[in-house]
């Protein structure tokens, strides 16, 4: 997850790296009350770069010219997104910018210390230019400096820069982040600091040991995702396309091999779910056969998923559980839709609106399960298929999606 640059502004303010007087601008009016003084800095506050090149940072001198200005931006996509917030920030002359980034390095899985004097850098093809210390031990003061130093910095310099290395250090791990990055760090000439723009990338894994970020998140998925029927889809480890046949793995490889074969098989993918892991919003512990039942409750919920697609194949714990909630599942089904009764007084048919089973489990492991829900399907009116053959349950899955076609 990607904070945006006000988000990060923050942050920088409340661990004490120096940040410029700013201000969240929601609405071009809102600059009437600016609290700032003039010029200021208008940016645009999307996910996307690139924004000083196409007109989504704007320097403005009088409050006439940054209502305008406000108003251009609001207005202007980029990278396809518009801005719902803008930032207002005060002018800054900097004698020289920098580049720094604290970032976690999975090939050494160890934090590494990034610095560079030119803060336009291409890092894909950055070469000697891009200085780096790996943090081998516990942090102390010395990796900053010998960060600095290996920079080319010194005197006052070198200590600034190195005090605000130290911050973002300790920034990256107070919350659980995978990259903390300042592009530019603005030096004036009296040699002081100051944070010009900024980067944060939270480890998604780690939300939920923070409430506030949580929180955080939350509100951020609500405001680009809407609230919408799909809502609690899109807080998960998933893919949402728009086909009629809905997926559950217990593995991201898992669920994107069926993905692949279900299309392959003529058939089209809809809602895809890794049920390996919870949702990163989740801030209370799932297990496995509370996420299925998630899961089942939100792809029963679509009416355009006409099939749910089950492919687990080897270890899970508590097996024997995937038999209950599918089986409970079935059952709130036969309960709701009264399939083996009449309604009113009259008999009726078969919700045509509620997706149909086809579930391939693999590995002695689940041996208990298929023998409890081969028993099911003999029992209910549900159209349930059971098959240990992958390809198999993939071809059934397509069939039952395809129009019926009526002989004269």
């Amino acid at each position: 997850m990607d904070l945006l640059e006000y988000q990060v502004k923050e942050w920088f303010g409340q661990i004490g790296i120096p940040v410029l007087p700013s201000q969240r601008i929601d609405h071009p009016t809102d600059l009437k009350r600016l609290k700032i003084p003039y010029p200021i800095v208008l940016k645009s506050q999307v996910s996307g770069g690139a924004r000083l090149k196409v007109g989504g940072v704007r320097f403005v001198e009088t409050t006439i010219d940054a209502i305008a200005a406000a108003q251009n931006i609001f207005n202007l996509p980029i990278m396809g997104e518009l801005p719902e917030v803008l930032l207002a920030e005060a002018k800054y002359d900097a004698e020289q910018e920098l580049y720094l980034a604290v970032v976690i390095d999975t090939a050494v899985c160890r934090p590494i210390l990034l610095g560079c004097q030119e803060p336009d850098i291409d890092l894909d093809s950055y070469g000697d230019k891009m200085q780096h210390v790996v943090v081998e031990h516990e942090f102390s003061p010395f990796y900053a400096r010998r960060l600095a130093l290996k920079m080319g910095l010194q005197g006052k310099r070198m200590q600034t820069v190195s005090s605000v290395i130290e911050k973002m250090y300790y920034l990256l791990i107070e919350k659980d982040l995978d990259l903390v990055e300042i592009n530019p760090l603005g030096i004036n000439s009296q040699g002081e600091a100051m944070a010009l723009n900024g980067s944060i990338s939270v480890n998604e894994r780690a939300i939920s040991r923070h409430p506030d970020i949580a929180l955080m998140a939350t509100k951020m998925h609500n405001r680009y995702n809407g609230n919408g029927k799909n809502q609690d889809f899109k807080e998960w480890e998933g893919l949402e396309l728009h086909g009629k046949i809905g997926i559950m793995g217990n593995g991201a490889g898992s669920v994107l091999t069926t993905m692949d074969l279900v299309t392959l098989a003529g058939g089209k993918p809809g809602f895809c779910l890794n049920l390996r892991h919870a949702s990163p919003l989740d801030t209370s512990p799932t297990t496995f056969k509370t996420r299925l039942e998630k899961a089942l409750s939100i792809m029963s919920a679509d009416k355009s998923i006409q099939v749910i697609l089950i492919n687990l194949l080897g270890s899970i714990p508590q097996a024997i559980e995937i038999a209950e909630v599918i089986t409970e599942f079935v059952h709130h089904y036969n309960s709701e839709h009264k399939l083996n009764g009449t309604r009113n007084g009259h008999k009726h048919k078969r919700d045509t609106n509620f997706p149909r089973l086809v579930v391939r489990l693999a590995g002695s492991d689940l041996d208990g399960a298929k023998k409890e829900l081969t028993a099911l399907k003999h029992e209910s009116d549900m159209s349930i298929v059971m098959t240990e053959n992958l390809d198999e349950a993939v071809s059934e899955a397509v069939r039952l999606t395809q129009p019926l076609v009526y002989k004269k």
